[in-house]
């Protein structure tokens, strides 16, 4: 049986609900870039999981220093000198919009999880159920560029 939404149907709607998220909640302006993904030790990374007719996941990384931008933009407290709790909820957050955001897009009666949040880079994500379908894409903002992860857990 093919999958309900193929990850080759995303790429417009996340780039769309990337730039919204971003430029509504954030003010903050995002291009699609070509940088090239690679593990970095002051990486965060935000999370939601996707279950019901679509299983899945959809990630947010950026390093420390822009994280800490995101947190000051939108809870419009001082740039946090380091990773903080707000800090931490900013990436949940933001991972949580982008979740909630694409949800909207995917069969009904997905459901989205509480958001996590993950710091550095020396971890891997397993979502039990089958072989995953993972795609990511990376949009450059002022303040330097973040990846956003979609992992799929095709039908069995």
């Amino acid at each position: 049986m093919p999958a309900i939404f193929s990850l080759d149907t995303y790429k417009e709607d996340l780039g769309r609900i990337a730039h919204d998220v971003f430029d509504t909640m954030l003010g903050i302006e995002v291009q699609p870039t070509e940088e090239e993904w690679h593990p970095a030790r002051d990486r965060l990374t935000g999370a939601v999981y996707l279950a019901g007719a679509w299983r899945g996941a959809v990630l947010l990384e950026c390093d420390h220093g822009q994280a800490c931008h995101f947190a000051s933009r939108l809870m419009a407290v001082p740039l946090p000198e380091e990773v903080n709790d707000d800090v931490r909820d900013t990436m949940g957050e933001l991972a949580n919009m982008l979740g909630g955001n694409l949800k909207s897009v995917l069969p009904r009666g997905v459901v989205l999880s509480m958001p996590s949040v993950v710091e550095g880079s020396d971890y891997s994500l397993r979502l039990c159920g089958g072989k995953a379908v993972i795609e990511r894409e990376a949009y450059r903002t002022p303040d330097g560029v973040f990846w956003v992860t979609l992992v799929e857990l095709p039908e069995a």
